[in-house]
């Protein structure tokens, strides 16, 4: 096992050298044709006021030397300047990322406990009414996107009721457990039901696969009661996909994270990501994409360890 943790450690480095020199190839792509130097000194500047930005952002320099820089800067934990806030885009990071992963963690909490116990309901009564209406339900989730579901939301339980704030982030050191929670519950939701969904027919599915095998109705053969078949026998063995379901899903709670932050007006990693790439801030958007990059391959090297629990040969 800990030569499985090791080499995907070292495969992780060449992935996300590639994933930031695909990230510069495309921002130097939607920059062609403008100058950034001009845009950052604003209407009005003078010639040497936009060489004068250019020399000092290196903008002059080609790009494979911008990006070897950016490399060996990134090493060392410097991740640049915004051009245009001036900012320190590693500060930038850490002042976004707290509401981010807190939406992150709902979502997958949330994710977990309506999934997984809609598809092991739906998987033990096969072909019921009750299977039916989860495959159903999770078809019709799946087919709403985030920012959709977060306005449905928004309008039934905090303009209609008033019981949950529309918009805003409270961070759990200054309003509490409670208000932190108050202000994650809707935009988490909205984030989840695809995944939710998503996991509810992946659930399903294994655990009626693992239900056929031969070693669940020799358990059953045995005298076995149903409740000692399937959380014994069958869960463990059908774990393995519902595992690496639930690792994908991280990359997809990231990716939607963009527009339901911008519904529940959340200044999170999402909403930072846009911003640069509106602003077409380079070293911010390079931040960005590297962050999100390590949390997936930190999600997949934790899934891959998994597997040594749920399957004893792969801890070999």
């Amino acid at each position: 096992m800990l030569k499985l943790v090791v080499s995907r450690i070292f495969a992780a480095i060449p992935l996300l050298l590639l994933v930031a020199f695909l990230s510069f190839v495309l921002l130097e792509l939607a920059n062609r044709g403008t100058d950034p130097a001009a845009r950052i000194a604003g209407e009005g500047a003078s010639p040497e006021q936009i060489a004068m930005v250019r020399e000092n952002l290196n903008l002059d320099s080609p790009m494979i030397m911008r990006y070897v820089d950016w490399v060996l800067n990134a090493v060392t934990g410097d991740l640049g300047t915004s051009l245009y806030s001036g900012q320190p885009v590693t500060e930038a990071l850490m002042e976004r990322i707290w509401p981010t992963a807190s939406l992150a963690l709902w979502a997958i909490v949330l994710t977990i406990i309506i999934g997984i116990p809609l598809g092991v309901w739906a998987a033990v009564r096969q072909g019921s009414l009750v299977d039916r209406f989860v495959t159903t339900l999770a078809s019709l989730l799946m087919s709403v996107p985030p920012f959709v579901l977060g306005l449905v939301l928004v309008i039934m339980f905090a303009i209609t009721r008033a019981w949950l704030p529309a918009t805003g982030y409270v961070s759990l050191a200054d309003g509490g457990f409670v208000e932190w929670a108050r202000h994650l519950i809707l935009p988490s939701l909205a984030l989840a039901a695809v995944s939710a969904a998503e996991m509810a027919r992946q659930t399903r599915g294994s655990i009626v696969d693992t239900l056929s095998k031969d070693y669940v109705r020799t358990a059953r053969a045995k005298g076995l009661s149903e409740q000692s078949v399937l959380w014994k026998h069958t869960m463990k063995n059908s774990a393995v996909s519902i595992v690496t379901v639930l690792g994908l899903q991280m990359g997809r709670i990231l990716g939607g994270a963009v527009t339901v932050e911008f519904v529940f007006a959340i200044s999170g990693l999402g909403m930072l990501g846009y911003t640069a790439v509106i602003q077409r801030d380079l070293p911010m958007v390079q931040g960005v994409v590297i962050v999100s990059a390590i949390v997936v391959l930190v999600c997949n090297l934790l899934v891959d360890m998994s597997y040594g629990y749920l399957n004893p040969k792969m801890r070999t």
